[in-house]
């Protein structure tokens, strides 16, 4: 982290904690804002087509029973965050959950019962100051990998991504300028693929290297910083970005995730949504049009359906497009993984499938 973004981080967390404390000097009952992340606070912005937060705050008072142990909570968060950005150190989630778990004086209650807790927290202060959890120096495990047409700087380690093996380079949580910077991308576009399995068969396949392109995959349901890079990519390399998932309800979502934001990291989507990002598939039509068979699809269960309801009336999938793809996948019945794609041969997804459906540019958005 630059010593400009420490400064500023340093100075929202002083700023946090000297409304409280000037709280306690009047007398008051100190009490804290925090931002309300539900659905119900979540605005879809036409205009910028991303997720935002709404106006909608909660309350958190020091002498109110019910919110007393999260008020405490938050502050030895933002304490623990303080300290790390002093020392120059950064930690995981999880260390942070030990770091600040014990027990309160000569009770029996602890600070942290699980981890769970001391997540949402970390959440409820990055929206109350806003700041990026990765510059108050906290990180995740790493999950997701990329391999491509590229030169990246990684810490200061130069990495070569055409010569990462099959396991290319696992992408870290915390992926801003100061740790990741990029040295020679030749690379035309990203193709995001949602399953790691499906990943290796593109990478053993060389697809990247025949296409000009980045392969990354986020393993389900991307992290931050797998979202993070991608945003990075697009809005400073100028660089498209496709993404490939299962043709069901969640592959659906995940795809919105990855354009508009979550609803969970709303406050975050102007970091992490890439907006012009394009569904490449699979399609709810792909069955027809690549002539998959019959076999290699799966029943929609009460589960998918109830799913496929909730997402039609979301406002960022009512295009047309949108609409029919989801009603079309409901009217069949059936899901399609992207593995299904193998029942017509194992270099069909490389070699046909992706080829053929960015050249006819047959995506959604």
């Amino acid at each position: 982290m630059s010593k400009k973004t420490r400064t500023e981080e340093l100075e929202k967390l002083a700023q946090f904690g000297k409304q409280v404390l000037e709280q306690i000097k009047k007398m008051e009952n100190p009490h804290i804002q925090i931002p309300l992340r539900s659905l119900s606070n979540t605005i879809f912005d036409e205009d910028k087509q991303i997720l935002k937060l709404g106006n909608k705050k909660q309350v958190r008072t020091y002498f109110n029973t019910a919110h007393t142990k999260k008020f405490m909570q938050t502050l030895l968060i933002a304490s623990a965050c303080k300290e790390l950005i002093k020392s120059g150190k950064t930690t995981s989630i999880r260390d942070l959950f030990y770091m600040t778990k014990h027990t309160i004086g000569t009770s029996k209650e602890n600070t942290f019962e699980d981890q769970e807790e001391s997540n949402a927290i970390i959440e409820d202060l990055e929206v109350t100051i806003d700041a990026l959890r990765e510059n108050l120096h906290l990180f995740a495990s790493t999950r997701g990998a990329m391999v491509g047409n590229a030169t990246i700087v990684d810490s200061g380690d130069t990495i070569n991504l055409r010569k990462m093996g099959s396991g290319g380079w696992g992408i870290p949580s915390i992926v801003e300028e100061e740790v990741i910077q990029f040295k020679n991308v030749e690379a035309e576009f990203v193709l995001v693929v949602e399953k790691d399995a499906m990943w290796r068969r593109l990478n053993e396949d060389k697809f990247w290297k025949k296409h000009n392109c980045l392969l990354m995959h986020g393993q389900g349901m991307a992290p931050r910083g797998v979202r993070r890079l991608l945003w990075r990519l697009n809005h400073e390399l100028k660089l498209p970005v496709y993404v490939f998932v299962d043709n069901d309800p969640w592959g659906f979502y995940i795809y919105s995730v990855y354009k508009q934001g979550s609803i969970n990291l709303a406050y975050e989507s102007k970091r992490m949504a890439v907006t012009d990002a394009k569904f490449i598939g699979l399609s709810s039509f792909d069955q027809e049009k690549f002539d998959i068979p019959d076999n290699a699809t799966i029943k929609l269960t009460k589960t998918d359906i109830a799913r496929c309801r909730q997402i039609l009336e979301y406002p960022w999938f009512q295009k047309k497009s949108w609409q029919k793809e989801i009603k079309h996948m409901m009217k069949k019945g059936v899901k399609l993984e992207l593995e299904a794609l193998s029942k017509k041969g194992l270099e069909f997804t490389a070699n046909t499938y992706l080829p053929q459906k960015i050249e006819n540019k047959d995506w959604l958005e």
